[in-house]
């Protein structure tokens, strides 16, 4: 479902701004609409975060920009916290922008992709904290481009260390 809406996004808004979408997510803004919020590089190499509406008038969907932010304004991402799995996480540009993610997955898929682009077109200094770094970084072992995989490869990992340990016998 979510490569056709991230389809219908690019063919209806972000192809016509001359904009490539890298990432979105869905973020709960509203009990009425659904809102997205978006990672898109334009032809100029300007990284843009860009909150989305989406709504249906009959059968037509529709998407409306409400909020646009580049990069270079972002001082900070602010995952709240790193050891609980919450999808809340502050922007910090001139003002804090609390947002709430569809999950904790989506969370780190945007921190990710706005990390990676800040690294590829920026290069300054990005503070993103209360945040696993594991998840983050892509030099890290766990680093995927199956970027919802995550979290849960991770799990299963340790899940299997302890199921290996606990068949281990243990030395007299």
């Amino acid at each position: 479902m979510s490569s056709l809406v991230k389809e219908d996004l690019e063919k209806k808004l972000f192809k016509p701004l001359s904009q490539n979408l890298y990432e979105f997510i869905e973020i709960e803004f509203s009990v009425q609409d659904r809102y997205y919020l978006c990672v898109s590089v334009t032809k100029k190499e300007e990284v843009k975060i860009i909150m989305v509406k989406h709504y249906r008038i009959g059968l037509d969907e529709k998407y409306e920009v409400t909020k646009k932010w580049s990069l270079n304004d972002l001082q900070m991402i602010d995952g709240k916290e790193a050891d609980t799995d919450n999808p809340f996480f502050d922007l910090h540009f001139k003002k804090v922008y609390s947002l709430e993610a569809y999950s904790c997955a989506s969370k780190y898929a945007f921190a990710r992709t706005v990390n990676k682009l800040n690294h590829a077109y920026l290069k300054k200094d990005l503070q993103i904290v209360n945040f696993d770094s594991t998840y983050i970084n892509d030099d890290s072992i766990w680093s995927s481009n199956n970027k919802d995989c995550l979290v849960l490869m991770r799990i299963c990992f340790y899940a299997f260390n302890l199921v290996c340990l606990s068949l281990c016998p243990l030395p007299l």
